[in-house]
């Protein structure tokens, strides 16, 4: 698929739920080429952004909105087998992607969200939002995290994996949503895990520049 933005530098994808001064700032300083999936073109906007790219169905875009985005930028996807988020994702070319407003308040879009990001790897993407940033585990993962700093291991699947660094090493466990999940596990150090299965890292928002050198590795 042709990528309708291409970029050198991460890029902040800005969603259609809750964005805060703090997400923006935050994600903007790590990722300063802005992308929007449809309505969260209208929160970009109200922050005074004008995405280079807005892509989706463009259902939910205002009609003030679209009126404000060069219709260059305005890249209308109209099938609907995917989520506006998937749709963006399949056609940004950059080093990762940092997402805002994908976390609330509704819990359905998170779900999608969070399945999207084990399904589709490329480019990386982290989604930053209230306490957390969250991202889809790589085979081999390394994180330069100081001791006692909070990770949780949400599988989506079966997962088997070992670990170095960890509190509690996940070695010798099968982690699954229906039986065992890895909440609030936390590092000794720097962290080294090996997983095999689909399973998404959350760790403290302020650790996401950690996270990005460590999914771009």
């Amino acid at each position: 698929m042709i990528p309708v933005l291409t970029s050198p530098l991460g890029v902040t994808l800005i969603g259609g739920g809750e964005v805060t001064a703090a997400d923006l700032a935050q994600a903007l300083a790590l990722a300063p080429v802005v992308a929007a999936a449809d309505s969260g073109a209208d929160r970009a906007l109200a922050a005074g952004l004008v995405p280079q790219a807005v892509i989706g169905d463009l259902d939910s875009l205002s009609p003030a909105g679209r009126a404000a985005i060069p219709p260059e930028r305005l890249h209308l996807v109209a099938e609907q087998e995917t989520t506006d988020f998937e749709k963006v994702l399949l056609r940004i070319s950059a080093p990762f992607v940092l997402g805002v407003g994908f976390s609330g308040p509704r819990s359905d879009h998170l779900l999608a969200a969070l399945t999207a990001l084990v399904r589709l790897r490329r480019p990386p993407c982290l989604l930053l939002g209230g306490e957390d940033v969250a991202f889809a585990a790589p085979a081999r993962l390394r994180l330069d995290l100081p001791p006692g700093t909070r990770l949780s291991l949400c599988p989506l699947g079966p997962v088997t994996g070992s670990s170095r660094g960890l509190r509690w090493p996940i070695d010798g466990l099968t982690l699954d949503p229906a039986h065992r999940t890895g909440t609030s596990n936390a590092t000794t150090g720097p962290a080294e895990l090996a997983l095999d299965g689909p399973c998404i890292v959350i760790l403290p928002r302020e650790q996401a520049a950690a996270a990005i050198r460590a999914v771009r590795a």
